[in-house]
């Protein structure tokens, strides 16, 4: 079964990408890296699609990051890392046309290599967002990476420090920048294609052309930091069984909400 969900509006021209996996918490798999990767590169040629609209399918989570299950084998060298979520985001695969997030439910972990490379983000009140790899044992670094361009740094740091102990609120999230808009509950889809159709209503070379210029403002910060994070990640991160047992004993306690 599919595990991403492509519907395109050719009168507005807007495509709305849903990430298809409710009952793992759209967690993302093997499967979905290479839909998503394909559906990036396919959109790129598809002149009908002016703006897209990326989404998780369910109530309970926009997406939860790499799924817990999947095991991608590691060379030895602290200096070479196989991150197969590197490649899952629209600018990975070279695709400029705008594409705003929709966020319900959670959005942790991973989902921040797919809002790191979208345009905007609205949320509804249901969505929050953290971070639990030092929880876990693991060093964040590429999700951190990328929310230190979305996000004051106190805040990122915090997110990411604090682990699965807090997570961040919809509105605090839009006080602080990472969210553009809260709607009423249920209504972030709605919101993020009525965005998203106003966008595709302009003549496309200008609007491209400026996601790119946007992107290349802060390009050359994120590629210095990423190429820190292969031998960091190594380093600092706890070896796969340890995580695991960390995983499995974690604790029942809610999460602080702010």
């Amino acid at each position: 079964m599919s595990t991403v969900r492509v519907e395109a509006d050719k009168d507005s021209g807007v495509a709305v990408v849903t990430l298809e996996r409710p009952e793992r918490l759209n967690a993302i798999d093997l499967q979905m890296v290479r839909e998503l990767t394909g559906v990036w590169r396919a959109l790129r040629f598809d002149d009908c699609v002016r703006a897209v609209v990326l989404t998780g399918s369910g109530e309970r989570a926009f997406c939860t990051g790499i799924d817990r299950d999947v095991v991608v084998p590691q060379p030895s060298s602290p200096y070479m890392l196989d991150d197969p979520l590197l490649a899952v985001g629209p600018k990975a695969n070279d695709l400029w046309k705008p594409v705003v997030a929709a966020v319900r439910g959670m959005a942790c972990g991973g989902a921040f290599y797919l809002l790191g490379e979208s345009e905007f983000v609205v949320a509804d009140p249901t969505a929050v967002f953290f971070d639990p790899h030092t929880t876990y044992g693991m060093v964040s670094a590429y999700e951190s990476m990328l929310m230190a361009a979305r996000m004051p740094y106190g805040e990122v740091a915090r997110m990411t420090l604090m682990g699965t102990a807090e997570r961040l609120s919809a509105r605090r999230a839009h006080e602080i920048g990472l969210v553009s808009e809260v709607t009423e509950e249920g209504g972030a889809l709605a919101a993020a294609v009525r965005c998203a159709a106003v966008i595709a209503d302009c003549p496309p070379d200008g609007v491209q052309g400026t996601v790119r210029a946007l992107w290349a403002a802060k390009e050359a910060a994120r590629a210095q930091a990423f190429a820190q994070a292969p031998h960091l990640i190594a380093l600092g991160s706890l070896p796969a069984a340890r995580q695991a047992e960390l995983f499995r004993g974690r604790g029942r306690t809610e999460p602080r909400i702010r």
